[in-house]
């Protein structure tokens, strides 16, 4: 199976209030876009990386993360668009035309903890059934609230999950998706609902609350907590044989 992994990476940043873009921030010894490749690269299943970066950042994301970190499966960096969607086409548009893919899976550049374990139950779950995304239940009680912020009603909290990436389709699915989306001047806010645009099925596959997208300060100092945890258990860890 081969399957083409897509990282948007183009974003600006600007609730996270600070001088670089979130994804070149640094975690721990890396800037947080390179953790998250690193877990693509070390994996069989992926046959290769496209990066999505900023138009004006491409030389800046290959000297600062592609070049030093050594990634050998990003074959490809690309400009992006104005928004998330139109990046993700950009990308979309230069993979079609090899045709030869089975997978297309997208993933957040600012999500650094997703697990390989992880990423193998979406491309699993999309290769069976189409399409299929990691999500969470949500464990809090959920409102639904107006513009005057009083409550509409209670909603029903096991219907309800987050979404998270990575996202996988099987590669046809994906790439009809963007074009009908396009042709409607429909724009989601993430693959899965162009899909669902369609009428398709997406299944969903739990994820975790670890899976966390770096967006503001708090998640900056969140991130850094959870990468000291995991780097405390590594350590705890016996050696493999």
């Amino acid at each position: 199976m081969r399957v083409a992994a897509i990282i948007p990476a183009a974003g600006i940043g600007r609730r996270m209030q600070k001088h670089l873009p979130k994804q070149y921030l640094t975690l721990g010894d890396r800037p947080i876009l390179a953790v998250t490749l690193a877990v693509f690269e070390q994996m069989p299943e992926i046959t290769e990386i496209t990066v999505v970066a900023q138009p004006g950042a491409l030389d800046y994301c290959q000297e600062q993360v592609i070049t030093p970190f050594g990634f050998k499966k990003v074959l490809r960096l690309i400009p992006g668009g104005k928004e998330r969607q139109d990046s993700v086409y950009n990308a979309l548009k230069v993979l079609q035309r090899q045709n030869d893919w089975d997978i297309y899976l997208v993933h957040d550049g600012v999500r650094p903890f997703v697990t390989a374990e992880e990423v193998r139950r979406v491309l699993r779950a999309a290769a069976r059934h189409g399409a299929a995304i990691l999500a969470c239940p949500v464990q809090d009680t959920v409102k639904q609230v107006n513009r005057n912020r009083h409550i509409h009603q209670t909603l029903n909290r096991q219907e309800i999950w987050l979404a998270q990436t990575p996202q996988a389709f099987q590669a046809a699915t994906l790439w009809r998706a963007f074009v009908e989306a396009y042709g409607r001047e429909l724009y989601g806010t993430d693959e899965a609902s162009l899909v669902e645009a369609m009428g398709l099925p997406v299944v969903v596959e739990p994820g975790s609350p670890f899976n966390i997208k770096v967006t503001t300060p708090e998640d900056l100092i969140l991130a850094a907590a959870i990468l000291q945890a995991r780097e405390r258990i590594a350590l705890c860890q016996p050696p493999s044989a």
